[in-house]
Protein backbone atom coordinates (compact mmCIF):
# COMPACT_ATOMS: atom_id res chain seq x y z
CA UNK A 1 0.00 0.00 0.00
CA UNK A 2 1.20 3.31 -0.62
CA UNK A 3 1.26 5.77 2.18
CA UNK A 4 0.71 9.60 1.50
CA UNK A 5 -0.20 12.17 3.18
CA UNK A 6 -3.16 13.88 3.06
CA UNK A 7 -1.69 17.98 3.03
CA UNK A 8 -2.47 17.88 -0.76
CA UNK A 9 -5.15 15.62 -2.13
CA UNK A 10 -4.47 16.46 -5.65
CA UNK A 11 -1.04 15.06 -5.42
CA UNK A 12 -2.32 12.27 -2.91
CA UNK A 13 -4.35 11.32 -5.27
CA UNK A 14 -2.00 11.15 -8.32
CA UNK A 15 0.56 8.67 -6.22
CA UNK A 16 -2.60 6.34 -5.16
CA UNK A 17 -3.91 5.96 -8.68
CA UNK A 18 -0.48 5.77 -10.25
CA UNK A 19 0.16 2.86 -7.65
CA UNK A 20 -2.64 1.11 -8.98
CA UNK A 21 -1.31 1.95 -12.09
CA UNK A 22 1.80 0.41 -11.83
CA UNK A 23 0.85 -2.48 -9.91
CA UNK A 24 -1.25 -4.03 -12.72
CA UNK A 25 1.14 -3.09 -15.09
CA UNK A 26 -0.51 -0.35 -17.75
CA UNK A 27 1.35 3.06 -16.25
CA UNK A 28 2.77 3.44 -19.32
CA UNK A 29 3.56 7.05 -21.05
CA UNK A 30 0.33 7.23 -22.19
CA UNK A 31 -1.65 6.12 -19.37
CA UNK A 32 0.41 8.26 -17.16
CA UNK A 33 -0.75 11.37 -19.21
CA UNK A 34 -4.21 10.13 -18.88
CA UNK A 35 -3.44 10.75 -14.96
CA UNK A 36 -1.79 13.76 -15.08
CA UNK A 37 -4.85 15.25 -17.36
CA UNK A 38 -7.17 13.72 -14.95
CA UNK A 39 -5.16 15.70 -11.87
CA UNK A 40 -5.34 18.94 -13.61
CA UNK A 41 -8.73 18.78 -14.24
CA UNK A 42 -9.46 17.65 -10.46
CA UNK A 43 -7.16 20.15 -9.27
CA UNK A 44 -9.07 23.22 -11.08
CA UNK A 45 -12.61 21.25 -9.62
CA UNK A 46 -10.90 21.23 -6.50
CA UNK A 47 -9.73 25.07 -6.45
CA UNK A 48 -13.94 25.71 -7.03
CA UNK A 49 -15.04 23.26 -4.07
CA UNK A 50 -12.84 23.26 -1.52
CA UNK A 51 -15.15 20.81 0.24
CA UNK A 52 -14.58 18.24 -1.81
CA UNK A 53 -10.73 17.39 -0.85
CA UNK A 54 -12.16 13.56 0.04
CA UNK A 55 -13.58 13.25 -3.46
CA UNK A 56 -10.19 13.49 -5.46
CA UNK A 57 -9.28 9.99 -5.13
CA UNK A 58 -12.03 8.38 -6.16
CA UNK A 59 -12.72 10.65 -8.47
CA UNK A 60 -9.63 10.73 -10.49
CA UNK A 61 -9.06 7.07 -10.41
CA UNK A 62 -12.57 6.94 -12.32
CA UNK A 63 -11.80 9.55 -14.53
CA UNK A 64 -8.40 7.30 -15.28
CA UNK A 65 -11.01 4.02 -15.30
CA UNK A 66 -13.55 6.11 -17.58
CA UNK A 67 -10.21 7.22 -20.32
CA UNK A 68 -9.03 3.63 -20.43
CA UNK A 69 -12.21 2.00 -20.98
CA UNK A 70 -12.36 4.49 -24.14
CA UNK A 71 -8.74 4.17 -25.40
CA UNK A 72 -7.49 0.62 -23.91
CA UNK A 73 -10.11 -1.40 -22.05
CA UNK A 74 -11.91 -2.34 -18.68
CA UNK A 75 -9.17 -1.20 -15.49
CA UNK A 76 -8.79 -2.82 -12.90
CA UNK A 77 -9.94 -6.11 -13.77
CA UNK A 78 -10.88 -7.78 -10.64
CA UNK A 79 -8.33 -11.10 -9.28
CA UNK A 80 -11.37 -12.29 -7.13
CA UNK A 81 -13.50 -13.94 -9.53
CA UNK A 82 -11.82 -16.95 -11.26
CA UNK A 83 -13.90 -18.46 -12.59
CA UNK A 84 -16.12 -15.19 -14.01
CA UNK A 85 -15.09 -13.47 -17.83
CA UNK A 86 -12.99 -10.93 -16.91
CA UNK A 87 -14.73 -7.59 -15.23
CA UNK A 88 -13.48 -4.50 -13.89
CA UNK A 89 -13.42 -3.15 -10.54
CA UNK A 90 -15.24 -0.12 -9.74
CA UNK A 91 -14.82 2.58 -6.94
CA UNK A 92 -17.08 2.85 -4.09
CA UNK A 93 -18.54 4.83 -3.14
CA UNK A 94 -19.61 5.96 -6.29
CA UNK A 95 -19.03 9.52 -6.67
CA UNK A 96 -15.78 9.19 -4.18
CA UNK A 97 -16.28 10.37 -1.05
CA UNK A 98 -13.75 9.08 1.88
CA UNK A 99 -11.34 5.94 1.47
CA UNK A 100 -12.98 4.91 -2.23
CA UNK A 101 -12.43 1.46 -2.43
CA UNK A 102 -12.22 -0.98 -5.26
CA UNK A 103 -15.11 -3.08 -5.33
CA UNK A 104 -15.89 -6.30 -7.80
CA UNK A 105 -19.74 -5.55 -8.09
CA UNK A 106 -20.00 -9.12 -9.24
CA UNK A 107 -19.32 -10.95 -5.93
CA UNK A 108 -20.27 -7.86 -3.97
CA UNK A 109 -16.85 -7.82 -2.22
CA UNK A 110 -14.19 -4.72 -1.57
CA UNK A 111 -11.31 -5.77 -3.37
CA UNK A 112 -8.81 -3.06 -1.75
CA UNK A 113 -8.58 1.06 -1.41
CA UNK A 114 -8.02 3.13 -4.32
CA UNK A 115 -3.80 2.62 -3.86
CA UNK A 116 -3.99 -0.63 -2.36
CA UNK A 117 -3.75 -2.60 -5.45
Amino acid sequence: MVIVTPDDPVMAARALVLHDLEVTGIADAQVVSALEEAIADRAWWLEHWAEGRHYIAGLVAQDVQDHLLETAGRWPLCRVCEDREPHALYVHPDLGGPNPTWVCEHAGVAVAPVGGL
